[in-house]
């Protein structure tokens, strides 16, 4: 009986021991993509209903307008990550000071380019004026339409939009996570992001 208490013991202080461990940045890369699977996996969104045919065939005609915009590794970027990425004007040093993350269906999230503070939650809609519904635009095209906004005319699209704290109705960890997701993603092989950080990643 004392054997057995030793060796539950012992699981027990294996499984505590790892289910604490941090880990490394490899690892929790991997498990962010396949919990959060990108464009290039449509057949389920994230709400959990599968797409039909014509969904399917909405998504990836989305899609190659999204390129012929934002270019292959932009889409690359969006279908890894689920969510496109824009930065604002350029400072005094060069770097921009802050930035978007744009998500589809989902508020934009604008965060401190150098510290990486999330800001605000942005709320903006873009129906789809060809259906007669107002049905909601394939996922990538209303990241794209977010996209171009904040790039075409960023002062208008702040005027219409709903602002409110981080938090309202995007998970700040969550945020937080993507925004260490982009900049894994944005960094060179030897570590270093491309241009010396996230602020620089565009």
């Amino acid at each position: 009986m004392t054997a057995l208490w030793i060796s539950l013991t012992i699981v027990l202080g294996v499984l505590l021991y790892f289910a604490f461990l941090p880990l490394p940045a490899w690892l929790r890369s991997i498990i962010g993509r396949v919990a959060r699977p990108g464009a290039g996996d449509r057949a389920a969104l994230r709400i959990g209903r599968r797409l039909s045919v014509e969904e399917l065939e909405a998504e990836r005609k989305a899609e190659q307008l999204m390129v012929s915009v934002v270019g292959p590794e932009g889409l690359d970027a969006y279908r890894a990550l689920g969510f496109l990425h824009a930065f604002g004007d350029a400072e005094d040093d060069g770097q921009p000071g802050y930035g978007y993350l744009i998500y589809p269906h989902r508020p934009i999230v604008s965060f401190d380019a150098r510290s990486g503070r999330l800001l605000n939650e942005l709320c903006v809609q873009f129906p789809d004026r060809d259906s007669d519904g107002g049905e909601r635009l394939p996922d990538a095209d209303d990241a794209l339409a977010k996209w171009l906004a904040i790039n075409g005319d960023e002062l208008a699209l702040l005027a219409e939009a709903n602002i409110r704290p981080v938090g309202n109705q995007i998970d700040p960890e969550q945020a937080r996570r993507d925004l260490v997701r982009l900049e894994e993603w944005t960094a060179d092989p030897s570590g270093d992001s491309a241009d010396g950080g996230l602020a620089a990643a565009q």
